[in-house]
């Protein structure tokens, strides 16, 4: 195990050791940038101190000392020296960026005797008790565990008495007053004094930043960006530099392109004579980076030069802390920066244009997340709004939703169904949960690279930070419009805020679709080159198959037809149909739904001319479309109640209530339901195969490309797809006549029960495609259902590990990805031309996608919305793991589906 590196013997390709922050200062230091010497504990060290219990490792305080003394000497400073002091920060690194989730001490080496020592060296006593009380408040924090609150409190009474607003305004008596209170608050919270000796506060510092790998805040952290928690943490050890020395020091966080629109210009904040934690932390409103070139133009004119030198290295845009003492320029931190969706893109593209990446590189640095976040809603410029104020647009994006003011009611409320606006005067890494609940984040303080802006773009949420007019009560707010009036916000009342713009908006607001920009749709482009894997979507409207359309759906591979049947006008005639008595009865009900159904699928075979067209028949079991059993025993119970009850509305509640209860299933979702309901039942699926052969007659009128492909769902046995295929074939002779012949379509069945996977190759001599639906396909092999399993045991078994993921949003490779491997190899032993796709929630997923990709399916299907993201995860998957070795690939023209072949 490899204990320690000094940042001169690192460098990036040490990242998995060093973590990013510490693989990045060796990397700078070896570059000859300005950087404070230091050093890295790796994450082998992290990984031992959780192995043995939390207990540090044998020998690594030894290697510390030893490489303290090495720093004592590049400073010709002593550690715990009163008189020329070494001060150090402590600070984590984890190998995945982690912005703020984990825990950081600056100013270590300071007690009673160095802060006078410092105080002399410096002839700045108001600045030697300021780093001292930050020391003691951090240390209180992340060593004992003491509420930030307690501290900040003090601070605040402190200020209160001295009448003043800023920290710099406070003296260095006044620093000393506050530091013998923190000193009670450890001693009564921590029942020990504060620790006079520097070797012991570094050794508590190592281990606590150790322990904060596993804090909550982290742990929700790496669940939502997937990190593995065996990755651990290294700690660097960095001597101090000082920017709240005086008026020439200063702080601040540069990205060298704006990370929320991706345009090429330095993006950042500082403040003059601070910490770098005051920056992010929100406790200040810092000053946007520009003015630094007011300020002190030779240093703005050194960082632009090295933000250029930095990007042009490591090849994309970088996040920059730097310091500045005394009019120097040191910098602390660089990494690849969190952005925006519309910045991840439009960086992506112009790196490529400027020659810097090719368009492999610019497609695999889109997480397809990303565009989950592009195509956000925005607000309807149409229709007036009540602006209450403008704060900072620091997150895109537009949300409604009601006001919530701390992170535990956000959680609560987002639970039981409503939609959040986060309200916080800053957001800490302790709110992390409340963030992820919300459907926005609000504050009264801090900038662009506040922790909650940094937050609320990694995770896709609108934020609007630093809106200053906002005065922040308990459970409200207070604010002063423009025009003089003065409006509160309580909580539970309905806000709404816009990220783009910073705009906080009294009310819901209307917000309107996204649409897709010249650099997504450039970048599109380059993964259609790249991928192999078609993408189809999945809809059931005209509109929604345009909207896939227009995002680049290749096709529809699910088209549910009973979502047609759940309007409002053709709900009664569905009900006629299942009430019916007699065939008759049932017959004149389909006549009247089949003029819709062929309605709905010409309208469909419009949008989607050239394409093929998925049409899945009636799947679920009849007794949906029927009132609740209970429902109706309740009404019942009230007519009853009512002597002058009209008789006939009495009877007709009786006869629903009779078919209602011999519809009644114990298990519907495994009854009568799919082909079972087809073999049963007949003239319903031949009603709506009719439907679908007139509409291929009435669109080849037009002169349209139509192609559908009809899928039999629920196929368990090679029988039930036979009789059915041999149902399509004869109703496609019918309607079609004397073209059936020569029109060519497919038809095949949704593989969703285990053992039509097992089964395949018997199967496939009946059919042309096997679409795997792999949310009832993943519900049948585990034996869960869905809308129980969700809601209960299911977030227990992910959340303490017992599955890596929810296999309802990542696809089981093991048990449900055998049974599709099983049956495309099977299937196409059989059928070397078999077409095979998924069609569930599962086509949308990034890792289910590499896996449809390695197992040689030919295409995916997700909803419209997920289709850009299926693009770019489809190309990524071949840049990965290259060409897919399936035995043969599927014919892209359809079959003629007359005959079994």
């Amino acid at each position: 195990m490899q204990i320690l590196v000094p940042f001169h013997s690192g460098h990036a390709g040490l990242k998995q050791l060093l973590g990013g922050k510490g693989a990045n200062l060796a990397e700078m230091t070896n570059a000859g940038l300005p950087v404070p010497p230091g050093f890295t504990i790796t994450t082998d060290v992290c990984r031992s101190y959780y192995e043995a219990g939390k207990q540090l490792p044998a020998g690594l305080m030894e290697q510390v000392h030893q490489a303290m003394r090495e720093l004592e000497q590049a400073k010709d400073q002593g550690f715990g020296d009163p008189a020329k002091p070494l001060l150090v920060s402590v600070r984590s690194g984890s190998v995945t960026s982690m912005p703020g989730m984990m825990d950081t001490i600056l100013n270590l080496g300071l007690n009673d005797e160095t802060v006078q020592g410092l105080a002399a060296l410096t002839g700045n006593p108001r600045f030697a008790f300021d780093c001292y009380r930050r020391l003691i408040q951090m240390f209180g924090n992340v060593v004992f565990d003491i509420e930030t609150y307690q501290f900040e409190r003090l601070l605040h009474h402190l200020k209160q008495r001295l009448a003043v607003s800023q920290d710099s305004e406070v003296s260095a008596e006044g620093w000393t007053e506050l530091i013998g209170e923190y000193k009670t608050v450890i001693r009564k919270e921590a029942g020990r004094e504060f620790p006079q000796q520097v070797e012991e506060q570094l050794e508590l510092a190592i281990e606590a930043v150790f322990r904060s790998w596993n804090n909550a805040r982290a742990q929700v952290y790496r669940k939502v960006h997937q990190i593995p928690d065996e990755q651990g943490t290294a700690v660097n050890i960095q001597t101090m530099v000082f920017g709240n020395m005086g008026g020439d020091c200063g702080t601040g966080v540069v990205f060298t392109r704006n990370p929320s629109t991706g345009e090429p210009v330095l993006y950042g904040e500082y403040l003059m004579n601070a910490q770098g934690e005051d920056v992010v932390a929100g406790v200040r409103t810092p000053v946007p980076i520009a003015k630094l070139g007011e300020e002190m133009p030779l240093v703005f004119e050194q960082l632009v030069r090295t933000a250029e030198k930095l990007e042009r290295h490591y090849t994309d845009m970088q996040d920059i802390e730097f310091t500045v003492e005394q009019g120097k320029l040191y910098l602390l931190q660089t990494r690849d920066g969190k952005r925006t969706a519309q910045a991840a893109v439009k960086i992506a593209v112009d790196l490529v244009r400027e020659g810097v990446i090719d368009t492999g590189e610019a497609v695999n640095r889109i997480e397809p997340f990303h565009l989950d976040q592009l195509l956000h809603r925005a607000i309807d410029t149409d229709k007036p709004l009540h602006v209450l104020a403008a704060g900072l647009p620091a997150s895109p994006g537009a949300a409604s939703g009601v006001a919530v003011f701390d992170a535990d009611t956000a959680e609560a409320w987002a639970r039981a169904g409503r939609k959040v606006i986060l309200v916080r005067s800053e957001t800490t890494p302790e709110d992390i949960h409340g963030v992820l609940a919300a459907e926005g984040v609000l504050t009264s303080r801090g900038g662009m690279t506040s922790h909650a802006a940094v937050v609320a773009r990694g995770m896709g949420k609108p934020c609007v930070c630093g809106c200053e007019a906002l005065r922040l009560t308990d459970r409200a707010f207070a604010v002063t419009t423009a025009d003089g009036e003065t409006v509160t916000v309580r909580e539970g009342e309905a806000l709404s805020i816009d990220g783009a713009t910073g705009r906080v908006i009294l009310g819901e607001v209307s917000l309107r679709e996204p649409e897709l920009t010249g650099e997504l749709q450039e970048l599109l482009a380059w993964a259609d080159e790249i991928r192999t894997l078609e993408v189809y979507t999945n809809a059931d409207t005209p509109e929604d198959a345009a909207k896939a359309r227009s995002f680049g759906a290749e096709g529809i591979g699910l088209c549910r037809t009973e979502h047609m049947f759940m309007s409002a006008e053709r709900v009664p005639v569905v009900q006629a149909m299942i009430l019916a008595e007699t065939e008759e009865e049932r017959a004149e009900a389909l006549a009247k739904l089949l003029p819709m159904q062929q309605e709905d699928f010409e309208g469909i075979f419009r949008a989607m001319d050239g394409l093929p067209v998925t049409i899945r028949l009636l799947d679920p079991p009849l007794h949906e479309f029927l009132p609740n059993m209970e429902q109706l025993v309740v009404e019942r119970e009230r007519l009853n109640g009512q002597p002058d009850a009209d008789p006939d509305r009495k009877e007709r509640l009786e006869k629903l209530l009779r078919k209602v209860r011999g519809l009644h299933e114990m298990n519907p979702m495994l009854g009568t339901r799919g082909c079972r309901l087809g073999l049963v039942l007949p003239d319903i699926y031949e009603m709506q195969i009719e439907a679908v052969f007139r509409a291929v007659l009435s669109c080849l009128r037009e002169q349209l490309d139509v192609r559908p492909d009809i899928m039999i769902p629920l196929v368990g046995h090679a029988n039930e797809l036979k009789r059915m295929r041999e149902l399509v074939t004869r109703k496609a002779d019918e309607v079609l006549g004397e073209i059936a012949h020569t029109f060519r379509y497919r038809v095949g069945t949704m593989i969703e029960v285990p053992r039509a996977a097992v089964t395949a190759g018997d199967i496939a001599q009946h059919a042309d495609f096997f679409s795997f639906g792999t949310n009832d396909l993943t519900q049948m092999t585990f034996g869960y259902s869905r809308d129980d399993a969700e809601g209960k045991f299911l977030t227990h078994y992910v959340e303490t590990k017992l599955l890596p993921d929810n296999p309802f949003q990542v696809l089981d490779r093991d048990g449900v990805g055998t049974l599709i491997e099983w049956a495309v190899e099977r299937g196409r032993a059989v059928k070397p031309q078999l077409k095979t796709g998924i069609c569930g929630e599962h086509g949308g997923d990034k890792q289910s996608i590499f896996f449809c990709h390695g197992v040689g399916l030919d295409y995916v299907s997700c909803s419209p919305y997920r289709v850009p993201l299926a693009r770019i995860a489809a190309a990524q998957a071949q840049l990965a793991l290259g060409s897919a070795t399936s035995p043969e690939t599927a014919s892209e023209e359809p079959v003629t589906s007359g005959r079994s072949t």
